[in-house]
């Protein structure tokens, strides 16, 4: 029984006893090593492939800025903490203002007139306070500015900007997504309205045109959407058009008719046709002093209206005056 236990021991010795043994040991080995790296590279690449389409999808937008998804059921707030202790120093310049608020909503600077674009807000005390964010949104520029006093921009949904100028102290850089509420920067000065003091200017745009942010404070954002759409309506209703037809159409075929029509064949037809011009013709030509150069011609001929010459007459009565006197002698 030993000795049958001894015989796969032995055998195995004796192969690894062989010269070649050894040598295929190892080569075997390493086909098995690069084996495995093989396969395990290749379900590596297979993994990374994924990862980057799996990135190119998610990435397909990167670089622009990200904007909250329910912005616009945001109330719009004032950009301060306190708003019951705050003062508008400056208002929106409205166009359809009367010209006494319109005098008042225009900033004087280097002898110039220029029109409030926003509204400037300041506290009671004169100090300074901190200016929040009115929208939750994302900073798209972060602007130095010695005459606006400083300037930061934040945006929301459809088109819709925010822009705090005249501070300091900004706390927020581009790219940064701000929470609604959240202190962005500090009320400062600036040159270009210096008569409001520490103030912070708040403005609301719509595709780059200035609102009136008194029109949406304590509003949803959605609102801005819903007036600028408004507006739109109005202008390109048919009211328009009706007062362009009323303008052009009475005013063009009218006037030219009343300006061509009666002037030019009614004074053409009294020129030609007029009684006037036939019976100057008809004197003309059937007036007596036709009548009167026949008669002179015959007066110059020597007859009377009766056809007898006078000279004849005289001349058989001067006959007979000599018969007469022969005949006595």
């Amino acid at each position: 029984m030993r000795e049958e236990e001894k015989k796969p021991t032995s055998t195995i010795r004796r192969i690894l006893k062989q010269r070649w043994a050894l040598s295929a040991i190892y080569i075997a080995s390493a086909a098995i090593i690069l084996a495995a790296a093989f396969l395990l590279q290749n379900s590596f690449n297979d993994s990374a492939k994924d990862g980057k389409e799996e990135s190119a999808e998610t990435g397909k937008n990167y670089g622009e800025p990200s904007v909250e998804v329910n912005s616009n059921l945001e109330t719009i707030k004032m950009p301060v903490a306190d708003a019951d202790k705050s003062v508008i120093k400056k208002q929106f310049y409205d166009v359809n203002a009367d010209e006494k608020a319109q005098e008042e909503a225009l900033v004087f600077y280097n002898n110039r007139y220029e029109q409030n674009k926003g509204i400037d807000i300041a506290m009671e005390d004169g100090k300074s306070f901190d200016v929040k964010a009115s929208l939750s949104g994302n900073v798209t520029k972060v602007q130095d500015d010695a005459l606006l006093g400083n300037l930061v921009e934040v945006e929301h949904e459809d088109g819709v900007v925010t822009r705090y100028q005249s501070v300091k102290d900004i706390k927020v850089a581009v790219g940064d997504k701000v929470k609604q509420g959240q202190a962005i920067a500090t009320a400062g000065k600036s040159q270009i309205n210096e008569e409001a003091g520490v103030h912070v200017h708040f403005e609301i745009r719509k595709d780059n045109i200035a609102l009136n942010p008194l029109d949406f404070v304590d509003k949803q954002a959605s609102a801005i959407q819903s007036a600028t759409e408004a507006e739109a309506d109005k202008e390109e209703t048919p009211a328009v058009e009706g007062s362009e037809a009323d303008k052009e159409t009475p005013a063009v075929e009218g006037s030219e008719a009343d300006k061509e029509t009666p002037a030019v064949e009614g004074s053409e037809a009294d020129k030609e046709e007029t009684p006037a011009v036939e019976g100057s013709e008809a004197d003309k030509e059937e007036t007596p002093a036709v009548d009167e150069t026949d008669e002179s011609t015959d007066l110059e001929s020597g007859t009377d209206e009766e056809g007898s010459v006078p000279g004849e007459d005289t001349t058989e009565e001067s006959d007979s005056l000599k018969d007469s006197l022969n005949q006595s002698n």
